[in-house]
């Protein structure tokens, strides 16, 4: 069998660490990523810097995500506005807020968020889903790009969230290869702990 001479191209390439942590996520049995989302709870949900009234977006999990609503809980015990990602298009999300007892709806592509009566937010803390992660912050997401592109409008209104990966330890690769429409997270969230990877939260 011949080598490839040529490297592969960074989108070739986060496409590989894609599919390869996913497939490790999905193979974590389910009574366990609820165990590691109640860890996450544990790490994240004192040790995460929210002022109260500070908006948080987080999300509702599909397929084999973690179950980040512990934390969501902890963190809005604590004086933050929760909202969370809701798809309406394919090429843009809004951030709806969540109010205790509100009714979720179906939102696309295996999602559910409140409805279009919900109050649309600006985060100033985003808790990102991903499918892979390094430790200095790049990440590789689903490949849709909405976050990439909700964090670039936020970016234009003159806004600055702080980002925080949530993933398991499982989906850590050695290097995300960078391309320049990648926006770097100041923090990653595991099973394990929350690790910094700048100055920005703290």
């Amino acid at each position: 069998m011949e080598n490839r001479e040529d490297p592969m191209t960074p989108k070739e390439l986060k496409a590989q660490y894609r599919n390869e942590r996913l497939a490790a996520r999905d193979a974590i049995p389910a009574d366990e990523r609820i165990e590691m989302g109640l860890a996450m709870a544990a790490h994240g949900g004192d040790a995460i810097d929210v002022a109260p009234g500070a908006i948080v977006s987080g999300f509702l999990p599909i397929r084999s995500e973690v179950d980040i609503r512990p934390l969501m809980a902890r963190l809005r015990e604590r004086g933050a506005r929760l909202c969370v990602p809701v798809i309406l298009n394919r090429s843009t999300i809004v951030f709806r807020e969540l109010v205790p007892g509100a009714a979720l709806i179906a939102t696309g592509f295996g999602t559910s968020g409140p409805g279009p009566d919900a109050a649309v937010l600006d985060p100033d803390i985003m808790l990102v889903p991903l499918s892979a992660f390094d430790s200095t912050g790049h990440r590789i997401g689903y490949g849709a790009g909405h976050y990439d592109r909700a964090i670039t409008r936020l970016h234009q209104k003159g806004l600055n969230p702080r980002l925080i990966g949530i993933a398991f330890d499982c989906q850590e690769v050695p290097s995300v290869p960078t391309e320049p429409h990648d926006v770097r997270l100041d923090a990653i969230l595991t099973e394990s702990g929350l690790n910094f990877v700048s100055e920005a939260i703290g």
